[in-house]
C-alpha cells in the first residue's frame, strides 16, 4: 500500500507515512482531523492554542480550562484511533508549560513546540526524567542557528536533546519565524533551510546515540514535494494547509470555503498584533484593520506572553475563533502559500491516497530520468 515511501522514525515511534499533519489553531485541527490522519498512517496533531475557548466564553481559571479542554480533546482523539497523535504547543502561550504537562500526562506520542524557542522545561517535566517520558519532543525552527541554540542548551542543561526537529520555511501559513523582509531571501528557501538544519543536528547524533530526524515544513503540498525533500535528506514532512479542505477538518464549512474560493492574489502577509508577520487570506476584516480601524475588545486574560493587548487593533484569539466558526465579519483565516490550489473538499483517506500516488509518480519519473542519463553517459563514453 505504501510503495517505496519510507516510514518516519522518531525514537521508538514508526509512522507508516512520513507525514505529520500541522497543528492549526484556533480549533482547526482537533480530534476529528488528528484521528483521521493517524488512522491513515500519518501523525495527527491537535492544536492546543485557545482550545478552552472553542466552546464559548471561559468562566473561572483560564489556565485550567485550557488544560482540561486539551485533556478531553486528547482522550476524544484516542477513542477514534490507535495511530500516532500529538499536540502542538506554542511556546509564546502564557500557559505553554501547563499544556505541555497535560500532553505528557496523557502520553501523546509527540509534542511539537513552535512560536518560540523551547529552552526552559517546567520542574514537573524535569522531575519525571526525560528518558522516562513516552512523549517525543519536536521543536519547530526556522534556521540552523536556532537549531544549534536549542540542542546545545538541552544537551548542557538536561543531558538530553529533542527527538526530532521541524524546519519551517517562509511559505507556511499563520505566524512566521522570519521578519517580513526575510521571506523572499534565497537563503530562506525551504530547500536551503533543510540542508542547514541537517548539518546543525548531525554533530549531536553520535554523542547521544541516535539519529535526529529533520522534518520539512512550510509550503509542502504534494507527494512530489515529499519526494524532493526526502531526497535532500529530510526524514519526513509536515503538511497543514492541504488538510483544511477535508471533511474531517474541525473548522466550519465556511472556513474551508474560504480556501476553495481564494485566489493566489488573495494571500497576503499581515502584521499580527503579537508582533510577527503572518500569512492569511485577505478579507474585509483585514482590509479594515489595514485602513486603521480598531476592533474594540476586552481581554479576559493575556493568553500570549508577547501580546500588548492595550495597544493592539484587535484580539487575534477572538478573530481566529470567529473565523473557525465561519464568522468572517469578525475574523480571518490564516493559510499557507498554496491554499489557492485547493479545489474541492475530500476525505483524509482520499488525500493521503493522492499524496502517495503523487510520491510514487515522482519517484518513477526521477528513476526513469536517472536511467536515461546513465544510458546517455555510457553511449557517449563508448
Amino acid at each position: 500500500m505504501y510503495g517505496n515511501m519510507p516510514e518516519l522514525r522518531i525514537g521508538h515511534l514508526r509512522a507508516k507515512i512520513p507525514v505529520i499533519q500541522g497543528g492549526m489553531g484556533v480549533g482547526i485541527s482537533l480530534s476529528g482531523l488528528a484521528s483521521a490522519v493517524a488512522n491513515e498512517g500519518g501523525i495527527g496533531i491537535i492544536a492546543a492554542v485557545g482550545i478552552g475557548m472553542n466552546g464559548g466564553a471561559i468562566k473561572g481559571d483560564f489556565r485550567e480550562a485550557n488544560a482540561e479542554a486539551l485533556r478531553q480533546e486528547i482522550r476524544n482523539t484516542r477513542a477514534k484511533t490507535d495511530g500516532l497523535i500529538g499536540v502542538n504547543v506554542m511556546i509564546a502561550l502564557t500557559d505553554a508549560d501547563r499544556l505541555l504537562e497535560v500532553s505528557i500526562e496523557e502520553e501523546v506520542d509527540v509534542v511539537i513546540m513552535g512560536a518560540g524557542l523551547p529552552l526552559k522545561l517546567s520542574a514537573s517535566i524535569i522531575e519525571k526524567g526525560l528518558n522516562n517520558i513516552h512523549t517525543r519532543f519536536i521543536p519547530i525552527v526556522s534556521s540552523g542557528r536556532a537549531t544549534e541554540l536549542i540542542f546545545n542548551h538541552w544537551a548542557k542543561k538536561y543531558s538530553h536533546i529533542p527527538d526530532a526537529v521541524i524546519v519551517e520555511g517562509p511559505l507556511a501559513g499563520g505566524h512566521l519565524g522570519f521578519k517580513a523582509a526575510e521571506l523572499t531571501q534565497e537563503s530562506n528557501r525551504l530547500e536551503n533551510l533543510v540542508t542547514d538544519v541537517i548539518n546543525a543536528v548531525r554533530p549531536f547524533e553520535q554523542p547521544f546515540h541516535h539519529q535526529i530526524p529533520v522534518i520539512a515544513a512550510g509550503g509542502v503540498y504534494t507527494g512530489n514535494d515529499i519526494y524532493r525533500y526526502l531526497q535532500l535528506g529530510a526524514s519526513g514532512v509536515q503538511i497543514a494547509t492541504r488538510f483544511v479542505t477535508t471533511h474531517e477538518c474541525d473548522a466550519d464549512i465556511r472556513f474551508k470555503e474560504m480556501y476553495l474560493n481564494c485566489r493566489e492574489s488573495d494571500l497576503r502577509i499581515i502584521e499580527s498584533p503579537v508582533g510577527l508577520p503572518g500569512r492569511a487570506i485577505n478579507n474585509h476584516f483585514l482590509e479594515s484593520v489595514s485602513a486603521g480601524e480598531k476592533k474594540p475588545f476586552k481581554c479576559p486574560w493575556k493568553c500570549l506572553r508577547t501580546c500588548n493587548f492595550e495597544n493592539v487593533p484587535y484580539c487575534i484569539a477572538k478573530a481566529l475563533i470567529s473565523a473557525r466558526r465561519g464568522k468572517f465579519h469578525y475574523g480571518f483565516a490564516f493559510a499557507g502559500a498554496n491554499a489557492w490550489r485547493a479545489d474541492k473538499i475530500i476525505s483524509v483517506r482520499e488525500l493521503m491516497d493522492t499524496i502517495i500516488k503523487e510520491y510514487r509518480q515522482e519517484s518513477r519519473i526521477m528513476r526513469l530520468d536517472n536511467n536515461q542519463t546513465h544510458s546517455n553517459f555510457v553511449f557517449e563514453y563508448a
